[in-house]
């Protein structure tokens, strides 16, 4: 094979492979483990260069290799369309949201740490979700006319196709099963049973730190850790708002905060941010058994 097919395919080959040795260091499943390995051959050994490949068909063209899903699709189109990956960088402990959104023209400094703070998101795809369901525009400074620029830049920069669908809240895990992650990674953080990561922000001295889980609830595959927002520090909540993760079989992703709630009905219960309604039939329901 030409070395210039060969170079530029591993190199994106490559992010999937350290992902899977992370998430083998840190306990994950060995299917997901297994899942972006497979993924990593069959870019690597592609007869063409991955990069025209997807510049010709997109994603569907990814779709079209073996033993390469939806959301590994997605992850090899943003490594060939940015350079970068957040999902390592979060594996990491790298990851910069408030630098990863400014790739969105448009969106300074400071637009995108108010939108890091205010939404408590973290990567492009959960980016791309809020400005198609409201809440990015309602962020001060957006609007609907930035908001409706992000949502094309996105899917530009995300390749979005036909055959890959945005989740809705309803195809992801229910709130009873994030309230039961949540707790599993409370108790085992507490209890010192995790392995830690040292994140880059707000953490000069580079400290290990911040406690990871991976664990799987049936189809459901969890990655979860403290949130090291810069909210959750000035609020002091850095050991009480807890980001989960959820991952299906084909490695698509879905992203949810659970907090203890401060005020209302629900004070001093754990809450699935933006789930509230059925965070509170969930509770009816525990306090109606005897």
């Amino acid at each position: 094979m030409d070395d210039a097919v060969i170079k530029p395919n591993r190199e994106i080959a490559e992010p999937l492979r350290q992902a899977a040795d992370l998430l083998e260091q840190q306990g994950a499943n060995p299917f997901r483990i297994n899942a972006y390995r497979r993924a990593a051959d069959t870019v690597a050994h592609l007869q063409e260069d991955v990069r025209d490949l997807v510049e010709r068909q997109g994603l569907d063209g990814l779709l079209g290799l073996p033993g390469i899903g939806q959301g590994i699709a997605k992850a090899v189109y943003e490594i060939a369309a940015t350079g970068r990956w957040g999902r390592l960088e979060r594996l990491r402990g790298t990851l910069d949201p408030v630098q990863l959104f400014q790739v969105v023209p448009g969106i300074g400094p400071q637009l995108a740490q108010l939108i890091h703070d205010e939404l408590q998101l973290d990567n492009l795809e959960a980016l791309e979700t809020a400005a198609h369901d409201g809440r990015l525009e309602a962020v001060p400074g957006v609007g609907p006319r930035r908001a409706a620029a992000v949502r094309a830049t996105l899917a530009s920069i995300l390749g979005r196709s036909r055959t890959i669908r945005q989740r809705r809240a309803a195809d992801g895990p229910g709130v009873e099963l994030l309230l039961d992650v949540d707790r599993e990674y409370r108790e085992q953080a507490t209890a010192g049973r995790l392995p830690v990561i040292a994140p880059k922000r707000f953490n000069p001295e580079g400290k290990a730190w911040l406690p990871i889980l991976h664990t799987q609830r049936g189809d459901w595959h969890f990655t979860v850790l403290y949130s090291n927002t810069a909210r959750a520090h000035e609020l002091g909540r850095t050991q009480d708002w807890v980001v989960v993760y959820g991952y299906d079989d084909h490695q698509q992703e879905v992203q949810y905060t659970v907090v203890t709630e401060t005020r209302g009905p629900l004070l001093g219960k754990r809450v699935v941010r933006g789930l509230e309604a059925a965070c509170r039939a969930f509770y009816q329901r525990q306090d109606s058994i005897p």
